[in-house]
């Protein structure tokens, strides 16, 4: 589908995109003016609107002063997509093939959004796949793919509305990313393992996350890693209660905290080997953002 975007050109390419977008849209909630920074529900349908887009594409490709104009602001919070793939770049021994003997180095960006880490990851990874359950986010993140380039709206005040642009960084070579729709809690039998899987703010909003984390050591090579990050923001119009990794209270009135259910799910296969604090922010208008700080935690499968 990229292929055929970068034929037909940007325009069209656009064209397609906002074609996609009205398709799968859910234009009687009320989605299509809510901020994905809203903690009022609606679950995977708030992500298929031009507003979810439109704010997605700002906090992956965004130029900083765009996201943050103020100095006062928490701006080591930028680049939250950039830094994701870093941890796994800094993590990976395939990567460490000096001499270029092993196979080429692969990864997955799950839950990858517009892109942002898919195409930070292809600095250093020969093939990139990324993989979101939404339709409009992988539209935009083909759509950025072939032109390198887009325009987005952004909110100022009210109804007041700006259009920035944003580019894909031109030392990234965009063919080694594709993108495809597809569901993290079912994925392909057919997937080959990877080298790195990078899974950014996505295990919260799954239906099912304990399937996600039971899959990972197919999708992972001995000696690979899974970044994991999160906020731990845990709402039942996303995730049913009982299918929680953590944030609820056990049946011998301990707190479980998603931490350990993540240690739990993962320990036979995988070793702890960093976990850091991965700060984020959204911008919803010129004067109001979404800051938050994910638990970051890199884990190595054991051979």
């Amino acid at each position: 589908m990229a292929g055929m975007l970068a034929l037909l050109g940007p325009v069209v390419a656009l064209g397609y995109l906002a074609n996609t977008i009205r398709r799968h849209a859910k234009k009687s909630t009320g989605l299509e003016e809510r901020s994905t920074t809203s903690s009022a529900g609606g679950g995977a349908a708030a992500y298929e609107t031009r507003k979810a887009v439109d704010e997605y594409v700002q906090f992956h490709f965004g130029a900083d002063d765009d996201v943050m104009p103020y100095a006062a602001g928490p701006r080591s919070a930028l680049d939250f997509p950039a830094r994701c793939a870093a941890l796994a770049e800094r993590h990976c021994t395939a990567l460490q093939d000096f001499n270029g003997e092993g196979p080429a180095p692969t990864a997955l960006d799950i839950g990858c959004a517009v892109g942002g880490s898919s195409f930070a990851l292809a600095r250093a990874f020969t093939h990139v796949l990324g993989i979101d359950y939404s339709h409009a986010f992988v539209a935009a993140a083909q759509s950025l793919q072939a032109a390198g380039s887009t325009t987005y709206e952004a909110v100022v005040e009210g109804d007041v509305r700006r259009t920035f642009s944003a580019s894909i960084p031109s030392d990234i070579d965009r063919t080694r990313v594709r993108f495809e729709q597809g569901d993290a809690c079912k994925l392909s039998p057919e997937l080959a393992a990877f080298d790195a899987i990078v899974a950014a703010n996505l295990l919260c909003r799954l239906p099912d996350p304990q399937a996600f984390l039971a899959d990972c050591p197919r999708l992972v090579k001995p000696g690979g890693v899974l970044v994991l990050v999160s906020p731990h923001s845990w709402l039942p119009a996303w995730t049913p209660k009982e299918r929680w990794v953590g944030g609820y209270v056990g049946a011998d009135g301990a707190a479980v905290m998603t931490t350990q259910g993540i240690t739990a799910a993962l320990e036979k296969d995988f070793e702890l080997v960093e976990q850091v604090d991965m700060p984020f922010l959204i911008r919803e208008h010129a004067r109001k953002f979404q800051w938050g700080c994910s638990n970051g935690m890199v884990w190595r499968r054991r051979a």
